[in-house]
């Protein structure tokens, strides 16, 4: 969320507006006091304090001020507007979903309830809303009270410069860099321990593909450090030694892990919109993700699609073996056909400009002052 708020305020002050950056400052949680307390301490600065240092501040702000709320969770502070103008972004409704029991894999507790109905409480004063795919527009409209005054869906932009390279030197430079050989290839991941990131299902269908096929490709999985159950689950698969965590890797190389991959594997259980999908193709790599939005809506008909991986474990076993062909198919495409996926992925992830949609931003923040008089 850092990065997307940053990217506002830099896009809008490069089209000639002025931005001024609003949030809680750690001042109570910063004081000397017991560790059981510091949690309350932050809660005082966020719930307490910073509303009270809003209040002041709007008194002095211009009509014409539109207020960015660049996070529907930020929905508890979206009452202390009244009249001004505003407009609240969406992201995912991932939490929201758990606690009332949609996301079977990530179950919510009661405090998790009452925490999520707060936010929401909040983020339905906001009136207008950007959503960064259909699925979290759709969500929305499932989750506000009444239908909003406006609400738009713009797709995010690639923040970094994603292009394809020379395969065989991405590959050797990256083989360097983590002292493996990967003139061959490798599978790809990249993504977190979340529990949509499906990282576990990635070693299933990895051990599945394996046992099936004659291809001997590694597994590279970068991000965080593996949970003691991801590691479990590395350490029961006869193809240990090929699964390879890789924390701590800079920009620059996830950029070449992307252009010398031989496939990228994204089987996500949920997201809000997908960012590797796109950046994988505008890279030259092949993508498998799942078949559910809005992994499709990022992938277009430039992805291979696979079903969800079932909660259940025993038809998450059948899940993996199944999705394990299409691995097989997407390992051994010919040259041709290869360069057909690549050519499809380039020319769709054109469509996630970062230019564009602040330009579409933009117009929507300055449709929603018209519209505030």
């Amino acid at each position: 969320m850092p990065r997307f708020a940053h990217m506002l305020a830099d896009g809008m002050r490069a089209r000639g507006h002025e931005v001024a950056m609003w949030a809680p400052q750690a001042r109570l949680v910063n004081l000397p006091a017991p560790r059981a307390l510091k949690k309350w301490l932050g809660y005082l600065d966020q719930y307490v304090l910073f509303p009270m240092e809003v209040r002041k501040r709007l008194r002095q702000c211009s009509p014409a001020t539109i207020f960015v709320f660049t996070d529907q969770a930020l929905g508890p502070w979206v009452p202390l507007l009244t009249d001004q103008a505003r407009v609240v972004h969406c992201h995912d409704f991932l939490a929201q979903r758990s606690v009332l029991g949609e996301i079977p894999e990530n179950p919510g507790s009661w405090t998790g309830y009452q925490y999520q109905a707060y936010i929401r409480r909040g983020y339905a004063k906001g009136m207008h809303f950007i959503s960064v795919s259909e699925r979290t527009k759709a969500d929305l409209h499932r989750f506000l009270p009444v239908a909003p005054v406006s609400s738009e869906v713009v797709y995010n932009g690639l923040n970094q410069a994603f292009v394809p390279q020379s395969v065989d030197l991405m590959r050797k430079t990256l083989g360097q860099h983590i002292g493996l050989n990967l003139d061959a290839g490798y599978l790809l991941h990249v993504g977190g321990n979340h529990f949509y990131k499906n990282r576990g299902g990635i070693i299933e269908l990895y051990t599945a593909w394996r046992a099936q096929s004659t291809s001997t490709l590694p597994l590279l999985l970068v991000g965080d450090s593996p949970t003691p159950a991801l590691a479990a689950l590395r350490s029961n698969s006869p193809y240990q030694q090929d699964i390879h965590f890789l924390q701590g890797m800079p920009d620059e190389m996830v950029r070449v892990a992307y252009a010398g991959a031989t496939v990228f594997l994204f089987p996500s259980l949920a997201e809000g919109f997908g960012w590797p999908i796109a950046e994988a193709m505008a890279s030259g790599c092949p993508v498998i993700t799942t078949n559910e939005a809005p992994m499709t809506e990022v992938a277009g008909a430039a992805g291979f699609l696979i079903p969800r991986r079932p909660y259940d474990a025993a038809q998450a076993q059948a899940w993996a073996q199944e999705a394990a062909k299409m691995v097989e198919q997407v390992v051994h495409l010919s040259p041709q056909e290869r360069q057909k996926v690549v050519t499809a992925g380039l020319l769709n992830a054109k469509r996630f400009s970062t230019s564009e949609a602040l330009n579409q931003i933009e117009k929507i923040y300055a449709s929603v002052l018209a519209a505030n008089g």
